[in-house]
């Protein structure tokens, strides 16, 4: 390249290499860059105690409903009866024989024979950081170690399927605490989309920018790392040029209108509900309809100290219209056969009320629910006592409920990988799969 072309594509600009760099990748998709890391993938003897039982997938894709805070179960999944713990939380029946829940919940209801709940959830972490960690890894919180989170094992493990112009998973809302993709590849990182109403901003070249420029721009770039690249065959520097690489396709890709929610008619969108969290599972549906695997949407605010009963009627109705018109509308456009809906929490929230009509984290006991993708409709697994605080049947660790998901997408649960510190580690720990709940 010559000496002109090159100050002529950087007149003005006045960037370093190192800036050039950040800026483009923060422009192509709108995230910023986090961390990459080395995983070897080496065969070893799997895990003692490790599920090795081979599985055909019953879902393709997953859409993960993540109640940030401490969902309550006793004013959601699991509602008490004639007991004081209850409070004034009261069960209803639903479209499923025998399955009762939340009196917030109507419109769930009517969907419940689609849905397996899982009342005996039990996790070893009662605080928000450690409890969403585990949930989200099946691993304690460590200072040395970023273990992946489910979206990242499926794309590690599953790397050809879905959209090639689009990301293999996505994160919609605002919870930074998310792992990504631990210590793998950066390349396996979700895509996070703060707002679902603006989708991804900056994919298009800036105004005023030619494509011809646009090119020559990238090529400089190309050029100038290309002695770093190759000093560097590191599997981390090529997971950062992957990056750009996937970025300008996506650029160009029409699969883009994914991200456009004013493509769908006022009155679907409506039925998700206004909040983001509704117009974020109307996304989910959108991504995964174009072949992303998987998509978490978050929902905060259940962390009720104070104000329960006044705090998540609001809350639940916030996700009884988007649960219930996701699962419809998948349904209906026959994706919920592929597609397994996942809605769960850190912990759960104590069956006593405090002195400020409040619940405070319990981890001991709470649920979670799981539709579509091949798990049985109108069932309830697991059962915990009169009040709701002891597990008395089919008890149910952290990293079995992953290991459950982990199953049905048909992922290796007994597969070890290698961190860089050189540690194996699998999927969901070691935990096995619940094969009951599948029909």
């Amino acid at each position: 390249m010559s000496t002109a072309l090159q100050s002529s594509l950087l007149r003005g600009d006045q960037l370093s290499r190192r800036q050039f760099a950040a800026r483009t990748a923060s422009t192509l998709l709108g995230v910023g860059l986090l961390p990459s890391v080395f995983t070897n993938k080496a065969g070893a003897a799997p895990f003692e105690g490790s599920f090795k039982g081979k599985q055909v997938a019953t879902a393709k894709n997953v859409i993960y409903l993540y109640m940030s805070g401490g969902q309550t179960h006793m004013d959601t999944w699991d509602v008490k009866e004639g007991v004081e713990t209850a409070g004034p939380t009261k069960p209803i029946k639903t479209s499923a024989d025998g399955v009762r829940i939340s009196e917030y919940l109507p419109l769930t209801a009517q969907q419940m024979h689609h849905v397996t709940v899982v009342n005996s959830l039990t996790s070893t972490q009662g605080a928000h950081e450690q409890g969403n960690y585990m949930m989200h890894t099946s691993y304690t919180l460590r200072g040395t170690i970023r273990h992946p989170a489910m979206g990242s094992w499926l794309t590690a493990f599953q790397p050809a399927t879905g959209n090639s112009t689009l990301p293999k998973s996505v994160f919609i809302g605002n919870d930074s605490r998310h792992p990504g993709a631990g210590f793998l590849p950066a390349s396996y990182n979700p895509l996070f989309v703060n707002n679902p109403e603006n989708g991804i901003k900056n994919v298009r070249v800036q105004k005023g920018l030619s494509e011809d420029r646009f090119v020559a721009r990238m090529s400089l770039a190309d050029e100038l790392d290309k002695d770093f690249r190759n000093t560097y065959q590191h599997r981390n520097v090529k997971a950062y040029t992957d990056m750009y690489d996937h970025a300008m396709t996506m650029m160009k890709s029409e699969d883009l209108k994914a991200f456009d929610l004013t493509e769908e008619n006022e009155e679907t969108r409506k039925s998700y509900g206004a909040e983001p969290f509704g117009q974020g599972c109307l996304l989910a549906r959108r991504l995964v309809e174009r072949g992303v695997r998987f998509v978490e949407v978050s929902l905060g605010g259940w962390d009720t100290h104070n104000a329960n009963f006044v705090r998540v009627p609001e809350l639940c109705d916030v996700l009884d219209k988007a649960l219930a018109s996701l699962l419809s509308d998948l349904n209906s456009r026959g994706l919920l056969e592929e597609t397994l809906v996942v809605v769960t929490s850190e912990f759960g929230r104590t069956p006593d009320i405090n002195v400020n009509v409040g619940r405070d984290h319990y981890p001991k006991a709470f649920s979670g629910i799981m539709a579509g993708g091949g798990v049985k409709g109108g069932f309830v697994y697991g059962k915990t006592d009169r009040e709701g605080r002891e597990v008395i049947e089919n008890k149910v660790e952290i990293p079995q409920f992953n290991a459950t998901i982990a199953y049905a997408l048909g992922l290796p649960l007994d597969h070890v990988v290698y961190s860089p510190s050189k540690r194996p580690f699998t999927i969901a720990d070691k935990g096995h799969p619940i094969t009951d709940i599948f029909a």
